[in-house]
């Protein structure tokens, strides 16, 4: 860079000082050497006057180690005038060497002095090791110039420079999850906090197997939230394994509770441990579209790639066909056999007795039309075609172990009822997850219909493994349930887990309006989605031009990802990043993290071990689980006799019924 400066002139002040620095060190040799020059008559009277004057009236030239030092003192400055071609494969280890041995012998030298030996041999043994003393400094002084020191070969992964500063405040309100953590910044350890102070925009909660999702997160949302006084939904992927921790900790915090909640389980395994709740509950099917939004959460559950084809004929006929099965048990005796096992079991019905005994309910009409039209007219292969989907999905949940957890009313699903507060813990199984699956889809919609509601308590809902489950319109519920303080959980692998189970949209959807996000290790697209989330921060950069004449180092600072998708893909178990959301009334500046989250792991072991087994709710024995299996399927067998002699014993009925099949008008198969 052109400065104004006269590169000549300084060049030619630096060769003075070094010329100055030589001379004052000969200067110094011929004062404590002169009987060795003058013995081989090397001396002068005029270069005695002078040299002799000079030395008795400037201090720096007397004595033996003051001249030394004044000689010692110009060369360095002149060496600082150097400008030396750079070499990057020079390192500062030989530099030392030559500077650190050349002091030595440079100084030791005047111990020389004190030897007792010939003269002239003691002269030639002090000049030459203080000489060679002098030299190595030069050497090595004028290599530092040529040293080049760059930052970026001890940072290969550029750790330094993809660090910021993260939030350091504990920020709790009645509602907060707060998560102790750990950051680097600029190479430095620091304690930080994820505060997620509004948990109600949703907390989504991301990593591969392995990376700590449950036990570094979801669990201090399940035990933070219950010492906060929150009523509880949680799906358990692997049960009991959050059921546990929920279960325990309601044990030593029921006290924060303005009326104690009651904890229920739903376990398809061990029904000794178990509760039975009817998913159909007929108080909670207001209207026939409750009835269409529960068989639309069944049958899309059976049948995940239906999801994708929303408004095919072949995927709303069943879901038709089931909602008429729905809303004829809940109006039929005022719900008494309204059960999704009475639900499957009514499904199998041979068609000639069904849709009579369907058409006897005037709000299904419309519903079952097109099945009658399709079955009077005898066109069988589309009547199977829009039904057998629906029959076969449905016949999959037949279960003796499915129809006992289904048919009972030991609770309902208003968990946030601020009269009856619950902690309710639904368990699937891994190895069952696409029966059990579905049924556990519908106990969440038919719950989440419950919760979303005004004046209720304020609840939290944790689903662990979420794409595991459907849930219908669960982005609905993120973006309204917010204002009746509905907090949620969603714990997923990687987004394109959740995109193969939603479908495109909904996925994208799902990510976007999560508020809240903390991601372990992910790859691919969930890594470069993450990576544009949380931003981009100003980095040092250095760059190095190398040719035959010189090397060139610049520095800059440009605009670059904090946390590169490639960095994501490779976190460490506990190591987590992700945002925040704030609050209007605790703002928060710094809401993106790359931190480690801090467990105390021997004090979790050891409250691991005291934890209490889920309780025995009843002792049940397997021929009780199967006379309530046959008492079901009794159940709809009478029901449908009972109707079939009501058509039979009315002659208009079934006039009217035998003129439709001969006239195939479909407009009403019976006429009431």
């Amino acid at each position: 860079m052109q400065t104004g400066e006269n590169h000549e002139a300084l060049r030619r002040i630096f060769d003075l000082l070094r010329f100055g620095s030589v001379l004052v060190l000969l200067v110094h040799f011929y004062c404590a050497c002169y009987e060795t020059f003058n013995t081989y008559h090397l001396t002068a009277a005029i270069v005695d006057k002078i040299i002799f004057n000079l030395s008795n009236n400037m201090t720096f030239l007397q004595g033996i180690n003051k001249p030394k030092l004044a000689a010692l003192l110009l060369l360095a400055v002149s060496l600082l005038g150097i400008k030396g071609k750079k070499d990057e494969k020079l390192t500062l280890k030989p530099i030392l060497y030559y500077i650190i041995i050349g002091l030595l012998l440079y100084f030791i030298s005047s111990l020389f002095l004190q030897l007792n030996i010939k003269q002239t041999t003691l002269t030639q043994l002090y000049i030459s090791v203080t000489v060679t003393g002098y030299l190595s400094i030069l050497a090595g002084g004028s290599r530092l110039s040529r040293l080049l020191y760059l930052t970026l070969n001890k940072d290969i992964f550029n750790d330094l420079n993809e660090t910021f500063p993260q939030e350091e405040r504990l920020l709790t309100n009645e509602y907060s999850i707060n998560l102790p953590a750990q950051y680097s910044l600029k190479g430095k350890i620091k304690k930080s906090w994820i505060n997620i102070i509004n948990p109600f925009r949703a907390l989504l909660v991301m990593g591969t197997p392995g990376s700590g999702k449950s036990y570094f997160v979801i669990r201090h949302v399940i035990t933070q939230h219950i010492k906060k006084g929150f009523s509880f939904f949680i799906y358990d992927f692997k049960f009991p394994d959050l059921s546990r921790i929920a279960y325990n900790h309601l044990l030593e915090q029921h006290t924060n509770y303005t009326v104690p909640p009651k904890m229920y389980f739903i376990n398809f395994d061990d029904l000794s441990r178990t509760h039975r709740c009817n998913v159909l509950y007929p108080d909670s099917l207001l209207d026939i579209t409750d009835a269409t939004e529960s068989s639309r959460t069944i049958m899309l559950a059976l049948n995940r790639e239906w999801i994708k084809k929303g408004g095919d004929f072949f995927v709303e006929s069943p879901i038709n066909f089931t909602t008429a099965i729905f809303w004829y048990l809940k109006k039929y005796k005022q719900g008494k056999y309204c059960t999704l096992p009475h639900a499957i079991e009514l499904a199998q019905v041979e068609y000639d007795k069904l849709f009579p005994v369907l058409s006897l309910e005037t709000e299904i009409e419309v519903l079952i039309n097109p099945f009658v039209s399709a079955y009077i007219h005898k066109a069988m292969e589309q009547l199977e075609g829009q039904i057998a989907s629906a029959k076969i999905g449905l016949a999959r949940l037949s279960s003796p172990s499915l129809y006992y957890v289904l048919s009972g009313n030991d609770f309902t699903l208003d968990v946030n009822n601020p009269s009856h507060p619950k902690i309710v813990c639904v368990g699937n199984n891994p190895s069952k997850q696409q029966i059990y699956g579905a049924v556990l889809s519908l106990y969440i919609e038919r719950m989440l219909k419950l919760v979303n509601r005004k004046g209720q308590l304020k609840s939290s809902l944790v689903f662990d493994e979420f794409p595991t489950v459907f849930v219908n319109n669960i982005d609905t519920l993120i973006a309204t349930a917010r204002g009746n303080k509905v907090a949620t959980t969603l714990g997923i692998q990687d987004f394109s887990q959740l995109r193969k189970d939603y479908g495109k949209e909904q996925a994208d959807v799902i990510m976007n309006v999560a508020g809240n996000i903390i991601s372990g290790q992910v790859i691919g697209d969930t890594a470069k989605q993450l990576s544009e989330r949380i931003g981009k921060i100003m980095q040092d950069r250095e760059s190095v031009s190398i040719n035959s004449n010189d090397t060139s180092v610049s520095h800059s600072t440009q605009l670059e990802v904090a946390i590169p998708p490639a960095k994501i893909a490779n976190l460490s178990s506990g190591e987590f990043v992700g945002a925040v959301a704030d609050d209007p009334q605790a703002k928060i500046k710094l809401k993106a993290f790359h931190a480690a989250i801090i467990n105390d792991h021997e004090a979790l072991a050891e409250e691991e071990k005291n934890y209490k087994e889920l309780p025995v709710i009843r002792t049940i024995t397997q021929e009780e689980v199967m006379d309530n299996y046959y008492r079901i399927k009794k159940d709809v067998k009478e029901m449908i006799e009972t109707e079939m002699e009501k058509i039979h014993s009315h002659p208009d009925l079934k006039k009217h019924l035998m003129d439709q099949k001969k006239t195939g008008n479909p407009k009403s198969m019976i006429s009431r």
